[in-house]
């Protein structure tokens, strides 16, 4: 069983909130916004802001698509892991910027759900850390053309079935924006 019972810290973790990933997105504003505020809520409690920004053919690197957004700026000293995969740790070195800090709780926001934040959410629990996902902070885009449920159903079940994921030593789970206290563990 893997735990992390020797890192106390809490991160966020900001997952690809970038122009080209969100400009179709589900609620885009409101979902921005409430990243914002958890962002905030972070900074005011002294919790470390990770920022993750994703790159591919598609998102290439310096280009308006792959920048962050323009309402969320990243403070000065705050991480930013690149990543060219789904989870955030594969290939990156996000696992050597946590450890150094004794990070072992993670707070998850960002896009897209049914891709990048599922996949970090589940790489960071095989990896030990507990991972709280905040239910109204993250998004994805329509994928129904596809055969994806719509995007308010992949949201709902993303956060039905993380409040239900369990693993020995780890704790998993979900909150709303208006709830999210870094103090609490």
């Amino acid at each position: 069983m893997t735990t992390l019972s020797d890192r106390p810290n809490t991160a966020l973790l900001v997952v690809d909130v970038q122009n080209g990933v969100v400009a179709d997105a589900h609620e885009r504003d409101a979902v921005v916004a409430n990243i914002a505020e958890v962002v905030e809520k972070a900074r005011e409690q002294s919790v470390l802001v990770v920022w993750v920004q994703h790159s591919d053919e598609e998102l290439s690197r310096g280009s308006d698509e792959w920048r962050i957004v323009p309402e969320l700026v990243p403070g000065a000293g705050e991480p930013l892991v690149e990543k060219q995969y789904g989870d955030s740790f594969e290939d990156t070195d996000l696992e050597t910027v946590l450890a150094d800090l004794g990070i072992g709780r993670l707070v998850v926001v960002g896009a897209q759900t049914d891709a990048c934040i599922r996949s970090t959410l589940h790489g960071a629990f095989v990896r030990g850390y507990d991972a709280t996902l905040v239910s109204d902070a993250h998004t994805t885009e329509d994928q129904t053309a596809w055969g994806a449920p719509p995007p308010a159903q992949v949201i709902a079940h993303t956060n039905l079935y993380w409040n239900f994921q369990t693993a020995p030593g780890r704790t998993a789970g979900t909150v709303e924006t208006k709830d999210v206290d870094f103090r609490a563990s």
